[in-house]
């Protein structure tokens, strides 16, 4: 195939377009804050289900307080009315009476005292676990939030990058030979489109051309498509190709 050296150089800046696409899409579909927000996803939902725990251990705890102070008022309401009844007592029998059940009951107090303090350090600790599951999950949401608003930002970048490069590869294509184009764009399907011929190497593949290859080159006229032994990509002849 023949094309103008200045339609073979045009193939360059084409290559060039395509690799600013292909990463511009990339970086488009995949936003390097990506993987840490999955991270962070799959973190909270573990930090959320021991949060739950502990709520729950919390809970039970509030629960097993709350039936103590029950406890606690019953036996003080049957101590008063003990007490009253037995200091409007005359009979002697039912004076004792009433003064066992008052010790009995003063017993059952210290009891639930000692057990409602015992429960009362249990529930400080509970709480405070809670306390922190709580902030270790709100600065997790918050580094989430953070980073997907990073994200956006990082998309939106890239597609204004996308959008400015195939608008530009479309004017530079528009000026270029439709059959070269067309032949640069097969072989670009398939691998490398074209690459610059610099110092003997080719920039598509980079590697160097033998001598064979190169006196080859250097007879075939600059009109004429030549392409790389190594890649099949278009060889693009400048000179800086030193033939």
């Amino acid at each position: 195939m023949n094309a103008t050296p200045a339609d073979q150089r045009r193939l360059l800046e084409i290559a060039d377009l395509d690799t600013r696409i292909r990463q511009a899409d990339h970086a488009r579909r995949h936003p390097p804050q990506a993987e840490r927000v999955k991270e962070l996803l799959a973190r909270r939902t573990g930090l959320t289900q021991e949060l739950s725990r502990r709520a729950g251990v919390r809970d039970d705890l509030r629960a097993e307080m709350a039936r103590i102070e029950s406890d606690v008022a019953i036996v003080d309401a049957r101590r008063a009315r003990d007490e009253e009844r037995l200091a409007a007592s005359s009979n002697s029998r039912e004076a004792q009476g009433f003064e066992s059940e008052l010790a009995s009951l003063a017993r059952r107090k210290r009891d639930l005292e000692d057990a409602e303090l015992e429960v009362m350090e249990k529930l400080e600790s509970a709480e405070a676990a809670v306390v922190e599951q709580e902030k270790l999950i709100r600065a997790t949401n918050d580094e989430g939030a953070q980073l997907s608003a990073e994200a956006k930002r990082a998309v939106a970048e890239a597609e204004a990058s996308l959008t400015a490069a195939r608008r530009d590869r479309e004017a530079v294509a528009g000026s270029i030979a439709a059959d070269l184009l067309a032949m640069y764009e097969r072989l670009a399907a398939r691998g490398v489109g074209a690459g610059l011929l610099r110092r003997q190497t080719c920039e598509g593949c980079h590697m160097m051309l033998s001598g064979t290859d190169v006196q080859r080159i250097r007879q075939t006229p600059d009109d004429t498509v030549v392409t790389c032994p190594e890649c099949g990509g278009i060889l693009v002849r400048t000179e800086e190709s030193g033939l």
